[in-house]
C-alpha cells in the first residue's frame, strides 16, 4: 500500500509529488490518514528558502505542512484512547500537535517543555526513510508513540478544524502567556490566518476595542466578519495616523496589548509605538532569522512595556482552541478563511496562491 507526499527536495523550487509504502505503527504510535493541511505561512518561508530548515535541525528532502487534520488510521498496540481518555477507533476524526517533546530535558522537565532540548516537529525530518509521512502535505502523517492526539467532533468540519492546530492554538497560548482579558484594548497587526485567529479570540473574551491592521482589504472586510472593532489599512494610511488612531480609540492611552503576526519585522517598532505604559507586546509573526530591525529601546524601558515571543504551545492551548471552535465555529466565518482549496496533486499553484498573501489561508485537500 503506498500514500502521496509532496518533497521538498531544495529550497526555492517545486516541491515533487511521490510515493511512499504506508508504515504500520509502532506500539504507541499512531497513522493518521490527513484530510486537510491548510498552508501556513512558515510554509511558504520554507519553500522559499528564507525560513532556513537545516538551521533548525531539518533535514531534506522532507515533507512540509502541519496545520492539519485527518482520521485516525492504523493504531500501534496499546493504544485504545485519545490524550483526553476518550476511546480512540479507526477512522474517528482527530486534530494532534504537530511536534512533540521529549519529557525529559531540563527545559521539560522545568516546566517549560516549549523550550525542549530533543523537539521533533513536522517538516523538520527526512522523508526517505521510515515513516516517510512527516508533514501534512500528503496522504498521512506519522504520529510516534505517546504523541498527544484529540478526538473531536464528526460534525465538526475540517474547514473550521484544520488550524486548530497550528494557528489558533498558537494564539491561544500566546493570549494566556499575556495573560489578554476582557475589557482590555488589542491592536492585531496582520490579518492573515494568525491575526483572523486572534481576533476571533479577543470578541469572543470581549476585548474591546479589537484594532486590526493589514495591507489587503478582503483580509480586513473579514476581520470585521471575524469581530473587529475598527480596521486600518496599511496602504492608506501613514504610521503618524495609525499611532492616533490609535491613541484616541483607547482614550490617548494607547492599547493594553499588541500582537504583531505580519511576520514582517519592520512592525515591531511601530506595535511598540502602540502600547500604553506598562503594555505588553506578543510577538508571533518573526520566524526568519537574521532580519533585523532599528529599535530604540528606550520606549521598553520607559514605557514599562513588556515583550512576549512565542513558538509552539503546551497541549492545553490545543485544548482550548478546539473547544473554541466547538462552541464558536458557528458564530464566526472560520471556512471563508480556507475557501480557496487544492487537491495535494497541485500543491506547487497552491503554494504560489499562498505566497501572494491574498487569502488567509490555502489549503490542500485529501480524498
Amino acid at each position: 500500500m503506498y500514500g502521496r507526499a509532496a518533497v521538498l527536495e531544495q529550497p526555492g523550487h517545486d516541491v515533487v509529488v511521490r510515493e511512499f509504502p504506508v508504515p504500520e505503527p509502532e506500539p504507541g504510535a499512531i497513522l493518521v490518514r490527513l484530510t486537510q493541511c491548510n498552508i501556513c505561512g512558515s510554509d511558504v518561508h520554507a519553500w522559499r528558502g528564507d525560513f532556513q530548515l537545516k538551521e533548525l535541525g531539518g533535514e531534506l528532502p522532507t515533507v512540509l505542512g502541519h496545520e492539519m487534520t485527518g482520521e485516525a488510521f492504523r493504531l500501534g498496540s496499546g493504544v485504545a484512547t485519545d490524550s483526553l481518555g476518550q476511546p480512540l477507533a479507526p477512522g474517528d476524526r482527530v486534530v494532534f500537535p504537530y511536534f512533540t517533546f521529549c519529557g525529559r530535558c531540563p527545559s521539560c522537565t522545568n516546566g517549560f517543555p516549549i523550550g525542549c532540548r530533543h523537539l521533533r516537529m513536522a517538516m523538520l525530518s527526512g522523508a526517505d526513510r521510515f515513516p516517510y509521512f512527516v508533514g501534512g502535505f500528503a496522504d498521512y502523517f506519522y504520529l510516534p508513540p505517546a504523541h498527544p492526539i484529540i478526538k473531536i467532533p464528526r460534525d465538526l468540519p475540517e474547514t473550521v478544524v484544520a488550524g486548530a492546530n497550528c494557528a489558533l492554538a498558537q494564539i491561544c497560548y500566546g493570549f494566556h502567556r499575556a495573560g489578554l482579558v476582557g475589557g482590555k484594548s488589542l491592536v492585531v497587526q496582520g490579518a492573515g490566518g494568525l491575526g483572523l485567529y486572534a481576533t476571533a479570540l479577543a470578541n469572543a473574551r470581549g476585548l474591546a476595542p479589537v484594532i486590526v491592521i493589514d495591507a489587503v482589504t478582503s483580509r480586513l472586510e473579514l476581520a470585521r466578519a471575524f469581530g473587529a472593532d475598527i480596521v486600518v489599512n496599511l496602504r492608506e494610511t501613514t504610521p503618524t495616523e495609525r499611532r492616533r488612531l490609535v491613541s484616541e480609540a483607547t482614550g490617548g492611552l494607547g492599547a493594553d496589548f499588541v500582537v504583531d503576526v505580519t511576520g514582517n519585522p519592520a512592525a515591531i517598532p511601530e506595535g511598540l509605538g502602540m502600547l500604553r505604559v506598562g503594555g505588553k507586546y506578543l510577538e508571533i509573526g518573526s520566524i526568519n532569522r537574521g532580519q533585523t530591525v532599528p529599535l530604540d529601546p528606550s520606549r521598553i524601558v520607559f514605557g514599562n512595556k513588556t515583550v512576549i515571543g512565542v513558538s509552539l504551545y503546551e497541549l492545553f492551548a490545543l485544548v482550548e482552541a478546539v473547544q473554541f471552535l466547538i462552541r464558536y465555529g458557528s458564530r464566526y466565518p472560520f471556512a471563508e478563511m480556507t475557501a480557496t482549496t487544492f487537491p495535494l496533486e497541485r500543491v506547487n499553484e497552491a503554494l504560489r496562491l499562498a505566497d501572494g498573501r491574498g487569502a488567509p489561508r490555502v489549503a490542500l485537500r485529501m480524498p
